[in-house]
């Protein structure tokens, strides 16, 4: 089950790569650096997972993607090669499976957990075969009714698979008005489970927000530079700005699980009698006179009377001699103690 207290970060190299095990290794080594828990690939055996002729989706038109798939995809050793590098750089590998024949491919790898794809939520054959598994499963949402969530969700807790289920808005890039983090608090009221956001944005407004809002997994795409070839590219984060999405994320994570007592002023006592005022007078009073609220005012540091005791104050007399710009305190003030300061 994903720890609610730690966002989960991973980093999404889905194909960007092109097909070069040298590029996938590498951003392995990039996305470790970066402080991300887990970099992800995607594992498609085109003829396992489309027909020669199936249609592209419209942001993707520089070759068929059949061809795509077959020329970017990695062998098992290949697969095996990048998961030792994710070992030897501690960061989890991951990889997106598109087909009941890339889950056992997968499964020869080793992989701890499993995200499901948007495209594949209602394949719910598929979910079966990898909650049978019994591992970890993270369930993007994107091109889903919530029938259809509903249906996968079932098919996983069949099989008591630790399950997360992901907002994801299936646009490229996804518009503010269009992330819908609305539904991802809805999901984790509906389903009882950790929820995340797959964010598919420009910026890192959307993955924080989520976080605030009790995110436990954030997923990020990753590419060396947006000019990269690709349909993900153009979305994705270059390494620096995943190193800084990370860092504020990290941030996040502490500010929404370290508790802060607000009745606990102790380390505060200091900047209290710097910044805060005390009772002051504005004129000389006589010992003996009544105190009066024009001969009062409110000065820095807050070392004596406070302000807020002012009533206590007015009326009474004073019990010697106030100059002005005397600070007041108990002793101050005649006709009966004043309570603790």
């Amino acid at each position: 089950m994903t720890d609610r207290s730690h966002i989960l970060i991973i980093a999404e190299v889905g194909s960007v790569h092109d097909g070069s095990l040298g590029n996938a290794l590498k951003l392995v080594d990039v996305a470790a650096a970066a402080g991300a828990d887990a970099v992800k690939f995607q594992t498609h055996i085109p003829e396992a997972e489309t027909l020669a002729d199936a249609m592209s989706p419209s942001y993707f038109t520089a070759e068929p993607r059949f061809a795509y798939f077959k020329r970017t995809g990695f062998s098992l050793e290949q697969w095996r090669q990048i998961e030792g590098r994710c070992r030897e750089r501690g960061i989890e590998f991951m990889s997106s499976p598109f087909s009941e024949e890339a889950v056992d491919l997968l499964e020869a790898v080793g992989m701890a957990r499993y995200k499901i794809p948007s495209g594949e939520v209602t394949n719910l054959p598929l979910l079966e075969k990898i909650a049978r598994l019994g591992k970890p499963v993270l369930l993007s949402s994107g091109m889903s009714s919530w029938a259809e969530l509903d249906a996968a969700v079932d098919t996983v807790r069949r099989f008591d698979a630790p399950l997360s289920v992901l907002q994801c808005t299936s646009e490229y890039p996804c518009p503010p008005e269009r992330v819908g983090l609305n539904v991802m608090v809805e999901m984790q009221a509906r389903y009882g489970v950790p929820v995340g956001l797959s964010d598919h944005t420009l910026t890192p407004s959307a993955s924080l927000a989520a976080a605030t809002l009790g995110a436990s997994v954030i997923e990020r795409h990753l590419t060396f530079s947006r000019a990269m070839y690709g349909s993900d590219a153009p979305h994705s984060l270059e390494p620096s700005e995943l190193a800084a999405l990370v860092r504020a994320l990290r941030e996040v994570q502490v500010m929404r699980t370290a508790r802060v007592e607000k009745d606990d002023i102790s380390r505060l006592e200091d900047m209290k009698r710097v910044f805060q005022k005390s009772i002051v007078t504005v004129r000389n009073i006589a010992k003996g006179d009544v105190i009066t609220r024009e001969a009062l005012g409110f000065r820095k540091p807050g070392t004596g009377l406070a302000p807020a005791r002012l009533a206590e104050v007015v009326g009474r007399r004073a019990a010697r001699e106030l100059p002005a710009g005397t600070m007041l305190c108990r002793a101050d003030v005649a006709d009966g103690e004043l309570g603790a300061q």
